[in-house]
């Protein structure tokens, strides 16, 4: 299995999980084109598309993804606040904000998250190529922790020091991000709390472009988990399987 970053950040989100017979599109920020150029145009080997939340840069191509002939996963929350609101599709498949689906040879479960939106939420991806992967984005922080973990997808978009500092008389834009997002020492917490005995990558998303710094936070979680860790730009190829052979 191999995770490919489509885009991560601010101007678009999608990541691909692809092997040779099948691939999960994970978010759909991005222009349609990106997609299918990641996907070599064979866009009838994408099994499904799982959507966060509805805001632009993870829901952008909702329509045009619907119209490809792929099923959308998201909750109800995210398709009646997305671009997607006033259109039919049969494509469109409500999920709860905690519960769990299959898709294809991927298993999924759904879990909240702490966004300024409605019905966000995470997931939990199994397959018998990666194992179990999580996807956690746009949250403040998450209060599960999860077993048998093989592979991490995980946001760090801010530094506090970092946001303190340039936004210190900003008050309205700083709380926001503090109010939905998730700093890097927040992510790193989180790591701790988590058995990460048998995880292989640990790919950090969704920087911020002026308040990250991808080299410092790599290194920071690398020296912490001891684990192989990427930060995600566009047109980035990971290997994800289930162990590190």
């Amino acid at each position: 299995m191999k995770l490919k970053v489509i885009g991560s950040g601010s101007k678009g989100n999608a990541y691909l999980l692809e092997n040779e017979e099948e691939a999960l599109l994970i978010e759909c920020g991005v222009n349609i084109m990106d997609i299918k150029k990641a996907i070599d145009f064979k866009v009838n080997k994408i099994t499904a598309c799982l959507v966060t939340h509805e805001h632009g840069d993870h829901a952008k191509s909702i329509n045009e993804v619907l119209g490809s002939g792929i099923n959308v996963y998201a909750t109800a929350g995210t398709f009646q606040n997305s671009a997607s609101k006033n259109t039919v599709s049969s494509r469109k498949v409500v999920i709860p904000q905690k519960g769990q689906f299959k898709v294809g040879n991927f298993n999924v479960i759904s879990f909240p998250t702490i966004h300024d939106v409605a019905e966000p939420c995470g997931f939990l991806i199994n397959h018998k190529d990666c194992g179990t992967v999580l996807f956690l984005t746009d949250t403040v922080y998450c209060p599960y922790t999860f077993k048998g973990l093989n592979n991490i997808i995980i946001e760090a978009n801010y530094d506090a020091d970092i946001i303190n500092e340039k936004l210190g008389d900003k008050k309205f834009l700083r709380d926001r991000i503090y109010n939905s997002h998730m700093s890097i020492e927040t992510c790193m917490d989180f790591l701790l709390a988590n058995d990460l005995s048998q995880v292989n990558n640990i790919v950090l998303i969704h920087l911020s472009d002026s308040n990250s710094h991808e080299i410092n936070f790599a290194k920071k979680v690398s020296g912490i988990t001891g684990k192989e860790v990427h930060t995600a730009n566009g047109g980035m190829t990971i290997e994800f399987n289930k162990t590190p052979f």
